[in-house]
């Protein structure tokens, strides 16, 4: 009876897969079978850490362009609705300056809108109001007669 070979410390238990695996061509250690040696094995962590902090960084790096968009596509929609206000308000500021301006080229129009005559609008306004239309006709009056009859002459009743 043949015995069976003793696992000893420098034979390795999955030589059979090996010999199974390699002459296909496949790398054994890294796809197939596990590796059992402990410095591959820190190496492949080491690896992988130094590719997770890599892919974090690029994930930090993706997040804030994504967070720069968006503020700018905040401010872009801010500085349209700045200008579309804007235009409303220059629009309606013309349309008022419009109006405006007729009203006062209408009111230029008439002489005694000046401002020297406001005395005189005042005064025909109250004797308007009081019913007493008489007073300044007569006041018209008597300053064209002392006008007709000089400077030193006198009014005789």
């Amino acid at each position: 009876m043949a015995k069976p070979e003793s696992n000893q410390a420098g034979v390795d238990p999955f030589e059979s897969f090996r010999r199974l695996w390699g002459p296909m061509g496949v790398p054994v250690p890294g796809l197939a079978m596990p590796t059992m040696d402990p410095a591959e094995i820190d190496q492949r962590i080491a690896d992988l850490k130094s590719v997770e902090t890599w892919l974090g960084m690029n994930l930090n790096m993706v997040k804030m362009a994504v967070q720069g968009l968006e503020v700018q596509k905040a401010t872009i929609e801010t500085m349209k609705s700045n200008a579309e206000a804007a235009g409303q308000a220059a629009s309606a500021f013309a349309n008022f300056s419009a109006q405006a301006a007729q009203e006062a080229a209408q009111a230029a129009a008439h002489p005694m809108n000046h401002p020297m005559f406001w005395p005189w609008m005042m005064m025909q306004g109250a004797a308007a109001s009081s019913g007493d239309s008489a007073a300044p006709q007569q006041a018209t009056e008597a300053n064209s007669t002392q006008s007709t009859a000089g400077p030193g002459a006198r009014n005789q009743p």
